[in-house]
């Protein structure tokens, strides 16, 4: 299959090119529109309790909640100054009507909430007009330069839910150009340094703008049928650019090595798909099987990542394992011009006895020593992982000085009634009572008695639904609340009546349920693919099992330093992010799945290139010491470049964007080091021949119709293997 695209690709070269070519176009003319048709937030569990409780207030009581606030400063007047109040109301009068319900101030409710504690602040609460927050966006975008322009005498500060989410969406686009004007310029030097020249440098460049591109037309696609995350696009620039540089390296090193070997460039091309080709096919599959798993859960946010990140691997994928080939064919040997004399280096296969060699040997000397003391070290750095806190997205997302972020953080301070959250009930009557507060009162009282509950009140009442509001002086994001939250499920509702809880602590809640249900079902669902993909690609049932377990330990090291540092605090001065004493629910989800993917790209190029030895040796040894002096350097290459891709979005000013750049560096880190270059070679020499078992059956099947690298099975392995084995002991 990958020799015929090969030679599909060196025939046809011309015509590949020509439809990439249509293909660029028509993706930069509609594909880049993709900013305009994605969505907000997402972040919540719908069809839950939480959900369920909000919506049908919206619906029958109506909308009550704060989507903008207004905050008003006068250094010289007080509140009570007629100046103070004319200039707020005339600031709010001439809001259309069209893209507001109603605005509350002091002044209208004569609550002292909304007075500060030294009597020169206040704010106004706008809702705005919107069946959902798309429409509610539009409206606040409506309204915002009207917002902003301050009266005589007035300090204007917006923030709000709506207005956090603008700005997070604002401060995102903004990060992504950043993270790219940090990373590209960065790679492209790294590019030359690893090819010696500016020609074959730039062909990983080429296959990351083809996956981008290509993700933004599935994702603009996408929206037009379902709501996709504006933070599907981080995903998309991170994932998409970093794997199509490793599949880009992965194809033009082979190709180089192939005609260094002395190929035509015909049979470069032909080798190098059915060997690299066929590697970055399976690591492909792999990665966006990982990444795609996050579409069990229903929540908008987790569903997008899985668009947008398996968009941009199989992008990726396709691109490097066609159009690549393509241009390479043009090329030929044309592929090494432009080289820099100062980093000249051969481009044939790697010696057999290089640093990776002699790397690899040293270790196999003594793998006992190499898994007692680095398997207990990961464990160990995992840790902190047990002690993990989740909680969910709020204004601290956004970095400190952003405008939202003081309006929420100035209320929480200055104003003794503002702080604190609010506990939604929605009770339905089955039959309307001629009194609604009469009947309720009971009810009341017995909330009023729940722990930490300042104040319950009747919201309103309308088609037999009420909207009872339960206070208390945590925010939403506190351990504490949840336990109010509990005690208000506790109580039961009136007779005839029934009761769904709502509210942002509830929906928080209600999320991580969800995430705790759903978490297991797409682990096993990762494992289970993962493990058939790489039995089919290697004939070894053994190998998939350990390249699991390798992932795990990784993984939970990974975790551990996320909590480390996210949750605990530590380098948030370095990393310049104010911690929040938790972890967002949903990202150590999308580390798994994307993490996970990752581990396996690594895993698989390395052990193609094993498999692929000891089909001809037959040598157990000696293929995993020439695997990895043929991968070592450009696993590592791969995973460098990587890291610098990913840890520019590290700079991002979005807490949870930070949070993944950073986990992916440190996962990428130890999977290209500690796991690949120490302990797949440590567990390999443990395990000797036992790496290549799998049951009869299996064996057989595999005989048939497994992928190899090179056709021929092995010969007189045992005999081979067990003398080569002896040998290293004896060492």
């Amino acid at each position: 299959m990958f020799e015929k695209l090969g030679r599909f690709g060196y025939r046809r070269r011309r015509l590949v090119l020509a439809l990439t070519g249509v293909f660029v176009i028509a993706a930069v003319v509609w594909g880049t529109g993709v900013f305009g048709s994605l969505a907000n937030g997402g972040f919540e569990a719908p069809d839950t309790e939480a959900a369920r409780a909000v919506r049908t207030i919206e619906q029958t009581v109506g909308r009550t909640g704060t989507d903008v606030i207004v905050l008003y400063r006068d250094p010289a007047r007080t509140v009570a100054d007629p100046g103070f109040r004319q200039g707020v109301e005339q600031h709010l009068a001439g809001l259309p009507t069209t893209d507001v319900v109603r605005t509350s101030t002091y002044w209208s409710t004569r609550s002292p909430a909304f007075v500060s504690k030294d009597q020169h602040s206040t704010y106004a609460v706008v809702t705005l007009t919107g069946a959902d927050p798309e429409e509610r966006l539009s409206a606040f975008h409506r309204i915002d330069d009207r917002l902003r322009q301050a009266p005589a005498g007035l300090d204007v500060k917006v923030g709000g839910e709506v207005a956090v989410f603008d700005e997070v969406n604002t401060q995102t686009e903004h990060d992504i150009v950043q993270a790219e004007s940090i990373s590209l310029p960065i790679v492209l030097v790294l590019l030359v340094v690893v090819f010696g020249g500016l020609v074959a440098a730039g062909l990983p460049l080429f296959v990351g703008g083809l996956a981008i591109l290509g993700a933004f037309v599935v994702l603009r696609a996408l929206s037009t049928f379902t709501d996709v995350s504006i933070f599907s696009i981080n995903i998309v620039t991170m994932i998409g650019l970093g794997l199509a540089i490793d599949y880009a390296l992965f194809i033009v090193t082979r190709f180089r090595e192939q005609l260094a070997a002395g190929d035509d460039v015909e049979s470069a091309l032909v080798t190098t798909m059915s060997t690299a080709g066929r590697t970055v096919a399976f690591s492909g599959i792999t990665v966006g099987v990982a990444i795609s798993s996050l579409v069990l859960f229903p929540v908008m946010f987790l569903r997008s990542m899985a668009y947008g990140g398996a968009a941009a691997v199989l992008v990726a994928m396709v691109a490097a394992l066609t159009a690549l080939p393509a241009l390479l064919a043009v090329l030929g040997h044309r592929v090494n011009k432009l080289r820099l004399p100062w980093l000249s280096r051969s481009t044939g296969p790697a010696a057999e006895h290089g640093a990776w060699y002699r790397l690899a040997h040293s270790v196999m000397r003594r793998p006992v020593r190499y898994v007692v003391i680095l398997v207990p070290l990961l464990l160990i750095l995992g840790i902190p992982f047990l002690q993990a806190q989740l909680g969910g997205v709020d204004h601290r997302a956004l970095p400190a000085g952003a405008t939202s972020r003081t309006v929420t953080e100035t209320l929480q301070s200055d104003f003794a009634g503002a702080g604190g959250s609010e506990v939604l009930v929605a009770v339905r009557f089955a039959t309307p009572p001629a009194d609604p507060a009469a009947a309720l009162a009971p009810y009341i009282g017995r909330l009023q008695q729940v722990g930490e509950v300042e104040d319950v009140r009747l919201g309103g009442y309308k088609d037999g639904v009420a909207s009872v509001v339960v206070h208390t002086h945590y925010t939403a994001q506190e351990l504490p609340a949840r336990d109010v939250v509990k005690g208000v499920r506790a109580i039961d509702p009136p007779a005839g009546t029934s009761a769904e809880v709502g509210g942002e602590t509830a929906a928080l809640m209600d999320l991580l349920h969800v995430l705790a249900e759903r978490t297991p079902w797409m682990a096993g669902f990762i494992i289970v693919i993962t493990f058939v993909l790489l039995f089919v690609a290697f004939g070894s049932v053994v190998l998939p099992a350990k390249a699991l377990l390798m992932n795990v330990l990784s993984l939970s090291a990974s975790f551990g330093a996320m909590v480390w540092i996210f949750q605990d605090g530590n380098l948030s001065g370095l990393l310049d992010f104010t911690p929040a004493g938790f972890l967002d629910a949903t990202n150590p989800v999308l580390l798994f799945a994307v993490l996970f993917g990752l581990s396996m790209d690594y895993e698989v190029f390395l052990l193609s290139r094993i498999r692929e030895e000891y089909d001809r040796t037959g040598d157990n040894t000696r293929a995993v010491a020439l695997g990895l002096q043929r991968t070592g350097g450009i696993i590592t290459s791969a995973a460098l470049l990587l890291i610098i891709v990913v840890a520019a979005f590290a700079t991002s000013g979005i807490v949870f964007v930070k949070m993944i750049g950073v986990g992916l560096v440190i996962a990428i880190l130890l999977d290209a080091t500690v796991v690949r270059a120490l302990l797949v070679p440590a567990t390999m020499r443990l395990l000797g021949r036992a790496n290549w078992w799998a049951p009869a059956p299996l064996a057989k099947w595999w005989q048939r119709h497994g992928f190899r690298e090179s056709g021929e099975p092995a010969q007189g392995w045992s005999r081979t293997s067990s003398h080569a084995e002896d040998e290293l002991a004896r060492r």
